[in-house]
């Protein structure tokens, strides 16, 4: 069975709003608190608007879908209605086609940072707004929200209420978590990165949240078999990046020493929502069954929970 490296997985966490480098400097919109905490002022304001990544684009389709001219291609939002007729310039990990983004004539582009500074900066030198990204927390999250809403003029409190409610849950232990995204190497989100910050919004204790490495890939650090072992969470979550990802976790050396499997506390999670936010339907997901994992945590109802979620 074949299993993802770390040279295939590097880009696919790179893909949109979890960044791997820094800030960039492509951005040319800049944003503002005005006298309403509800709503974001910006320098420029858009009526044709060109999304780079699905989060970006599923945002602004619940605030103004008529100001998005342009999009990236996503199967998250291919079945979604508000888009059916919004042209596509990119698709998966493709670069987008800076003709087809040209022709559309955008007065803004959003893109990632990292894997999109390269056509941001272009776009930037010939005269197009641009707005580069990144999402490594909740708070970043919120801010990208009052960004967009600001930048096609509608009041973002209602869907930033709709999405904080998920995060409502009751609060049971905090019991000590590991997330593993990739086995060869082990791969896991420390404090710096969008899903770890996520187990901190939900109260779950990460083994990997201080941990620093030279792991490529930001806010994501290499374990050692001997790390895992000694930090033995009694919870676990396997990140589902491909067919057999799960299979493979389980085919460890020393999978069977750890007690968050010896106990049953192993739960599977899709790559979006978790890893990348990718829509705000998936990121609901996520937040819903994080918080059923809090709410019953330390209870027998868990192991029956989790041992339905691994069927």
């Amino acid at each position: 069975m074949k299993f993802p490296s770390i040279q295939a997985l590097i880009p696919v966490l790179c893909l949109t709003l979890v960044g791997c480098t820094s800030p960039s400097s492509t951005s040319n919109v800049t944003t503002s608190p005005s006298s309403n905490p509800s709503l974001v002022v910006t320098s420029t304001q858009a009526n044709r608007v060109i999304a780079l990544t699905s989060i970006s684009a599923d945002i602004l389709g619940h605030y103004d879908n008529k100001k998005l001219v342009g999009m990236t291609g996503s199967r998250l939002l291919a079945k979604d209605e508000r888009f059916k007729t919004i042209p596509t310039v990119s698709q998966g990990r493709t670069p987008p086609n800076l003709e087809a983004i040209a022709a559309l004539k955008p007065d803004l582009v959003i893109g990632a940072v990292g894997f999109h500074d390269q056509v941001l900066n272009r776009l930037k030198q010939i005269g197009t707004n641009t707005l580069a990204t990144e999402i490594n927390s909740w708070s970043d999250f919120e801010k990208l929200n009052r960004d967009l809403a600001g930048i096609v003029g509608a009041d973002p409190s209602t869907l930033l209420a709709r999405l904080n409610n998920c995060k409502k849950s009751k609060q049971g232990r905090s019991p000590s978590t590991l997330v593993l995204v990739s086995q060869r190497p082990i791969l896991a989100p420390n404090k710096n990165s969008w899903a770890g910050n996520l187990l901190d919004q939900f109260k779950l204790k990460n083994v990997a949240g201080d941990i620093q490495s030279e792991s490529p890939t930001k806010g994501y650090v290499t374990l050692s078999a001997e790390k895992v072992l000694e930090a033995n969470p009694e919870l676990l979550i396997l990140v589902n990046t491909e067919p057999g990802t799960v299979e493979g976790f389980k085919k460890l050396p020393f999978w069977s020493q750890l007690k968050a499997v010896q106990t049953d506390q192993v739960y599977t999670f899709d790559y979006y929502g978790l890893i990348n936010p990718g829509s705000i339907e998936k990121i609901q997901q996520m937040c819903n069954k994080l918080g059923m994992i809090t709410s019953l945590s330390g209870t027998s109802k868990l192991s029956r929970a989790n041992r339905v979620d691994q069927d």
